[in-house]
């Protein structure tokens, strides 16, 4: 897995496949192994390039300098000293707001978008997210970052038969640095396009699991805001699609990136 030093860091990224190019975004406290079950299937017709976020995964372990802005310039400059001028992207929670801005604020270098799970404004979610916050920040104070690890991977993978998926994710949640992540995660919650939602002209795919964090209807909203953007929803999936799920989110990603 090569490292390039990129925005005062080094990144961690893969690289496999050929032809035109998708940029795969991971999610809060993990790694490019968020999309273990996709790359192979998209590398067989694509070029596909899965970085490691900032303090995630074998990128650099920098605890300040956090924050959807800087993940973004990240991204930008990789993609940049790989000479990749447009590419689609795929985003997926923390990963899905990166791809969001980088629509915004670089729009030729993306082709298609793809939002799994996420939403344009952190700061603003619906009330579920809201409770989630509130939840997360009092376990990190009164249980510490073990807990926390456990709590999330129990709710992403809650299944008998997902206990390998839930025990990788709580490791890899602990692989972080905790000031990393604590930090990382309060600048996510600042986080929000607004009305920039509007700029975003690229054909764009929402998939949404029938029993995320938040809503259907949540998400609905915002794809409405959007001009050339649709809605799918991967029944009897929790968060973690990209693994619960990830036979019919496979079968969405590749109509969407092959016929739009």
């Amino acid at each position: 897995m090569p490292l390039v030093h990129v925005n005062g860091i080094d990144v961690n990224y893969i690289d496999s496949g050929e032809g035109d190019v998708i940029v795969l975004l991971h999610g809060l406290g993990s790694s490019y192994r968020d999309w273990d079950m996709q790359i192979p299937v998209l590398s067989e017709n694509f070029r596909v390039i899965a970085p490691d976020f900032r303090a995630h995964g074998s990128s650099t372990k920098v605890p300040e300098k956090q924050g959807v802005e800087y993940m973004k310039e990240d991204i930008y400059h990789l993609l940049k000293c790989l000479n990749i001028k447009q590419a689609d992207f795929i985003g997926f929670s923390m990963g899905g707001a990166v791809a969001f801005q980088l629509a915004v604020d670089y729009p030729d270098l993306v082709k298609k978008l793809v939002i799994i799970n996420s939403g344009p404004d952190f700061n603003n979610p619906n009330a579920s997210g809201v409770d989630i916050l509130v939840e997360r920040t009092n376990i990190i104070k009164q249980h510490g970052f073990n807990t926390l690890a456990q709590k999330i991977a129990e709710g992403m993978f809650p299944d008998a038969h997902q206990t390998a998926w839930r025990e990788e994710f709580k490791n890899r949640i602990l692989n972080n640095d905790e000031d990393a992540y604590l930090l990382t995660f309060a600048e996510l919650m600042k986080w929000g396009l607004g009305d920039k939602i509007s700029k975003i002209q690229q054909p764009t795919l929402v998939i949404a699991s029938d029993n995320d964090y938040t809503s259907v209807e949540y998400k609905q909203l915002y794809v409405d805001k959007i001009a050339n953007a649709r809605l799918v929803v991967i029944p009897n999936s929790r968060h973690g699609v990209v693994l619960d799920a990830y036979e019919n989110l496979n079968v969405e990603l590749l109509k969407f990136i092959k016929n739009g």
